[in-house]
């Protein structure tokens, strides 16, 4: 069959930007910046897509495929350049082709656009099961929001992490495609009002409602070594009317532009702050507004090949990446109930036949909440929708659970109170045909502990897809030179199926593999520490252990756990300047949410720590602290081929599954973790014996909640403990400001230290000092190291989609011919 790369050589490559450079930027070479060249390269990179793009379309529609719709509100893409570039098998003839436009891949690699359409965990999973679908050749459309604005670009001001715009759309993004056709009407607010007809009885009208639009982006998503590129739509926001010139004749020039303004806003920022009920109702909007365009789309899709709604749950899942596009389950109930006139029963079996749902948290907290007044408000006929389905809902469990009040009161849609509220992964479980969790502990705690009455109103219906990531960016991408290493051993079959991985564990005993692969770790580190002097300005050593936590930012991922363990460290080289402690580059990388205070408070005290402890002379070098600001894709591409230890220390039980963890493990970082989450599967694969495991565990800490778990027990008998705690609540580094860091420490006392940073304190400092003991045997690190590499092939992207293809989505594989001519 023939493939994208036929016929594609350095001259041809450099041919077509030289024809962007003309007609898209309007430049010749010698007025062509360097950014100049890294956009028109791009465009001649997305040219091939776009061949690929409409052949793998144009497959779909002739075979009237079954496709999975993934909804997220997040996708953590990176930058999509290098990526491309090695999808498409081009590495070589890239860089020749560059040559003749005089400059290196190297430069232009920097300029690439890091797209802001996401924050963490969530939004990498989503990009890598987008990769993993476009390689494995299933059908599969990605839907989200085109924010103008990411998350946030993270500053530090005095050691505090300020929020500044994220514009990374500010000088254009170059792969994407708009689709003005395809601009969809999105309808709030208004009310219900009932429409009696002759013989036909009383129908429900949403009417006055107010509306704006969708204008769908289009972005490719290449497979790796195949045809098929599927895509990423991506919806921005605009008024359906926009400047008011009438308004504006009067003088009114504010009124002018509200209505732009307003409708603009609903796709400016993610997640915008709900701490003030303006907030609220703006991401209520934007959730609205993902999940009623996702639908509306795929329902065009399918109707162009389709006269009724009878094949739509054989044709179509639709995937919920956790509760944000919830709302798309009431969204496609509106539309066939109200528009279609299809009758309610039928209406519900085709939605619930064609809805999963992927839960991501444990954390009461996490699980989504909104209250019945606000979705009155702005979703008046949905908030009738969501009542009708609890109502038969529960008149079903009534006739199948009788007399099981408390059961009743579990699984209700709605959450009784002074302020009404719709539980959002209640309405996931009821609406969806599967649920599953991310990890084999979090999936049977989502059963056991979560959300046991819907495991006993739906047997079977939970499930588990352990949570992947894709090598081709984590490894082949992010380390080239571990990569050629792994292909000298076992030849490159491995990158088409990470499974054959496997057959590199027979090198881990070999000293010639040993030296090469710790030489390889020190060349990563090299760079790493070029990165630290660029973006703090501390000189960090690549011969120390480089003990790595990177991850969003939140108390029971525990980072101040590890701050307490550098703290430790600190007292013991103050007490006895001559101490023996192996020398140590601590690095964090982590954004709190902006209202998240004491996750803020950790920010500054680690960087408090380093400014310190960096430049204390009886440090003399020997521990280094480095808090990285702005933690994105491009970030952790250098990170993780760098990091010695991988810092997987959540509270048992909390972490669904974690993916840091396994890219770490994946480049030969040893894990230091709880047993929680993905971690313990990670155990399972590379070996309990090379992996460092502390703490307690889910069920140790339910016996200690339940016996009333007091934190103070473990600090009066702890001499080492008790300094560590006093470091923090008098701030020993900056002791004009003494009570700075009072609130942790009443975190982790007087406030019950509801994660456990205590009772888990005294395994985790000892731990530590059996990583420092394996450490000091060069042979040995190595080769766990490379086992925890060799041993990893489960973790891949693939295998988690294969999962889901196995279990929930029932998708088959389309080869995309592109022998045709695609005009």
């Amino acid at each position: 069959m023939a493939h994208f790369k036929d016929n594609i050589t350095a001259d041809s490559l450099a041919e077509r930007a030289l024809f962007h450079l003309k007609y898209s930027r309007g430049k010749d070479l010698r007025s062509a910046t360097t950014f100049d060249k890294m956009m028109c390269f791009s465009h001649v990179v997305r040219d091939m897509a776009v061949d690929g793009f409409i052949a793998t379309q144009r497959q779909y529609l002739d075979t009237d495929v079954r496709r999975v719709n993934y909804l997220s509100m997040e996708y953590l893409i990176g930058k999509m350049l290098a990526n491309n570039v090695v999808a498409l098998g081009i590495v070589n003839e890239s860089r020749e082709a560059l040559k003749q436009l005089d400059i290196t891949v190297e430069e232009i690699l920097e300029l690439d656009v890091e797209a802001g359409l996401g924050n963490g965990g969530l939004g990498r999973l989503a990009a890598c099961y987008l990769d993993s679908l476009a390689t494995m050749e299933l059908p599969a459309y990605g839907y989200g929001i085109r924010y103008e604005h990411g998350i946030f670009r993270q500053e530090f001001e005095n050691g505090w992490q300020k929020e500044r715009p994220d514009e990374w759309l500010a000088l254009g993004y170059p792969w994407e495609l708009v689709r003005p056709e395809y601009t969809l009407p999105v309808c709030v607010y208004g009310r219900v009002k009932k429409n009696f007809q002759p013989g036909k009885g009383a129908s429900d009208v949403w009417e006055d409602f107010q509306v704006f639009e969708a204008v769908p982006f289009d972005v490719p998503i290449i497979g790796y070594g195949v045809n098929t590129v599927n895509m990423l739509r991506l919806w921005k926001s605009q008024p359906a009317e926009g400047f008011r010139l009438d308004v504006f004749n009067q003088g009114d020039y504010v009124r002018a532009v509200e209505e732009k303004n307003w409708a603009e806003n609903v796709s400016k920022v993610l997640y915008p702050s709900d701490y003030t009920y303006a907030g609220k109702e703006l991401r209520l909007i934007q959730e609205y507004f993902l999940a009623s365009c996702s639908v509306r789309d795929i329902i065009r899709r399918y109707r162009k090949t389709h006269s009724d709604f009878t094949k739509f749950a054989e044709k179509n899942v639709v995937q919920l990446n956790d509760t944000h596009p919830t709302l798309a389950i009431v969204e496609l109930m509106r539309v066939l109930h109200d528009e279609e006139r299809i009758p309610w029963d039928k209406a519900w079996e085709i939605t619930t036949s064609t809805f999963c749902y992927t839960n991501h948290t444990l954390l009461a907290e996490a699980l989504e909440k909104w209250t019945v007044d606000l979705l009155q408000r702005v979703l008046p006929r949905h908030m009738q929708i969501i009542f009708e389905i609890n109502h038969r809902f529960l008149q079903k469990v009534e006739i199948n659970h009788p007399g099981e009040g408390e059961l009743m009161r579990k699984v209700s849609l709605i959450e009784e109170g002074a302020h009404k509220q719709v539980r959002m992964a209640n309405l996931c479980v009821i609406g969806s045909s599967k649920v599953n969790g991310v990890s084999a502990l979090h999936s049977e705690l989502l059963k056991t502990e979560t959300m046991p009455e819907f495991d006993k109103v739906y047997p079977g219906k939970f499930t588990n897809v352990t949570n992947g990531i894709t090598h081709r960016r984590w490894l082949i991408k992010a380390n080239p030179e571990l990569s050629e290493l792994i292909s000298d051993q076992i030849g490159e079959e491995w990158m088409k199926d990470l499974s054959k991985l496997e057959g590199f564990q027979d090198a881990a005993s070999k000293r010639t593999v040993q030296k090469r692969f710790m030489e390889i770790k020190r060349a990563k580190k090299v760079e790493l520490c070029e990165t630290i002097k660029e973006l703090t300005g501390y000189l960090v050593s690549p011969d120390s252990v480089f003990d790595v936590q990177i991850k969003r930012l939140h108390m029971y991922k525990r980072q101040l756990l590890k701050a307490m363990h550098i703290i430790h460290l600190y007292n013991t080289i103050k007490k006895n300047p001559k101490a023996t402690v192996q020398s140590k580059t601590f690095i964090f990388a982590a954004k709190a949410a902006p209202a998240y205070l004491i996750a803020k408070s950790v920010i500054k005290l680690i960087n408090t720590m380093a400014e310190v402890i960096n430049n204390d002379v009886d440090v003399a070098g020997r521990l280094k602290v480095v808090f990285l600001p702005d933690y994105n894709v491009s970030l952790a591409e250098k990170i993780i081929p760098a990091a010695d230890i991988s810092e997987q220390i959540s509270t048992a039980g909390l972490e669904a599954s974690g993916t840091g963890n396994m890219k770490l493990s994946l480049n030969g970082a040893l894990t230091v973790g709880t047993w929680d989450g993905a971690n313990i599967e990670i155990a399972q694969h590379v070996g309990e014996d090379n992996i460092f495991i502390f703490g307690n565990r889910t069920e140790d800490l339910a016996v200690l909640r339940r016996k009333g778990y007091n934190p103070w027990s473990y600090v009066d008998k702890s001499e080492d403990l008790q300094a560590v705690l006093e470091a923090i609540r008098d701030n020993i580094f900056d002791r004009t400001q003494p009570d700075l860091f009072k609130d942790l420490y009443n975190e982790v006392t007087e406030h019950g230290d509801f994660y456990f940073y205590l009772a888990d304190y005294e395994e985790y400092i000892k731990c530590n000092e059996e990583v420092d003991k394996l450490y000091a045997k060069p042979s040995k690190w190595a080769e766990k190291a490379i086992l925890n590499v060799a041993r990893m092939g489960w973790f891949s992207s693939d295998r988690s989609i294969q999962d889901y293809c196995n279990d929930i989505w029932y998708l088959e594989r389309t080869p995309v011919d592109m022998t045709a001519d695609i005009l």
